[in-house]
């Protein structure tokens, strides 16, 4: 069955910033149509989609939220300042459009740092790299119009149309829309079939302010087995060490083994390595430095959760361009499918 990377652009475009994740929980809804048993959604937002089964109770979790911003001041001028949800490098957001989230409608911006432009800067000066609270948004309205449209609050989204770039697909937020993605993907192939465990497909909110979504809806479902799935650094890319980049795309997916956020659990890394090695599904172990996944809060729910991380290898993380390769999506989904699918 092939892959529906039109469902991936619709996913990457949709605007859902921690705490704000309405827009893509609703596609994703839709999306689930006919895949599952039962939908609900619980107090935090999260999305719980029930596939019944027999066996342990398995959650499968991806984050429907982005990073991104919310407008904390508006400025006599009419210019907005705006704090971050989420981690960002700011050298990848000077010149960048915007999309303002106001309670009357959408509001196109346009995102820069304060400063001088290299014309009157000095060599100093252009060397310098802002911190996020020296960055505003220009929305290109009159103040009072600004500050009768706009307030304290509303949510603010990088603009980026997403697209096939070759071998990859490429677009905003593919953390963790194209894990989204691989979950849907993975529904849609087990439609109508008998699956070896009672499945919670769970599309958790505010994983990137602190895991909060996955940590409470692990209270609610009560899993025996947690499964996250999320993208990692793929750093294969000109003056990089091969030792620093964490993945390489295009050799399958990820079975992650640590990250700062947890440590797989042993036999569950050597399940998914079996099996992958047995359907003869591309993939490679991952040990990330730094960050983490739903897996870290879902292992801790309770008295315990045994957890895991299935990890789609991504170019430019955190940033509009995150590309990942078709072949290492592929070979998620079907890893994700074989394992579900296991009697």
């Amino acid at each position: 069955m092939s892959l529906d990377f039109d469902l991936l652009g619709r996913l990457s475009e949709v605007a859902g910033v921690p705490g704000w994740e309405d827009r893509v929980r609703e596609l994703v809804q839709t999306e689930l149509k006919g895949l599952v048993d039962e939908v609900r959604t619980d107090a935090l937002g999260n999305l719980i989609a029930h596939k019944k089964g027999p066996g342990k109770r398995v959650m499968v979790a991806a984050h429907l939220d982005e990073i991104g911003f919310y407008v904390k001041h508006v400025d006599d001028k009419g210019f907005l300042r705006v704090q971050n949800v989420g981690g960002f490098d700011t050298r990848n957001l000077f010149a960048r459009q915007v999309t303002v989230h106001a309670t009357g409608g959408d509001l196109p911006g346009l995102m820069n740092p304060s400063g001088k432009p290299i014309h009157i800067s000095t060599p100093e000066e252009r060397k310098k790299i802002p911190e996020v609270s020296e960055f505003f948004v220009d929305v290109g309205l009159s103040a009072q119009e600004v500050k009768r449209r706009v307030r304290v609050g509303d949510p603010v989204t990088l603009r980026q149309e997403a697209m096939t770039l070759g071998n990859f697909f490429t677009g905003k937020a593919m953390d963790d829309r194209a894990a989204v993605f691989v979950l849907l993907e993975a529904l849609r192939r087990l439609k109508g079939k008998k699956i070896g465990c009672d499945l919670y497909a769970v599309f958790t909110t505010q994983e990137e302010v602190g895991l909060r979504g996955a940590l409470t809806s692990a209270y609610g479902v009560e899993p025996e087995i947690g499964i996250a799935l999320d993208v990692t650094l793929a750093v294969d890319i000109p003056e990089v060490l091969p030792h620093l980049a964490v993945t390489e795309t295009g050799k399958g997916v990820g079975i992650k083994v640590m990250d700062s956020s947890a440590i797989s659990q042993r036999w569950l890394v050597q399940e998914f390595v079996a099996l992958a090695e047995k359907k003869k599904i591309p993939y490679q172990m991952e040990i990330l430095p730094l960050g983490g996944t739903d897996a870290g809060a879902i292992q801790k729910s309770r008295a315990g959760v045994p957890s895991i991380t299935l990890s789609v290898p991504t170019r430019y993380i955190h940033t509009v361009t995150e590309s990942v390769h078709k072949d290492d999506v592929e070979a998620t989904v079907a890893l994700l499918t074989a394992y579900l699918q296991r009697r």
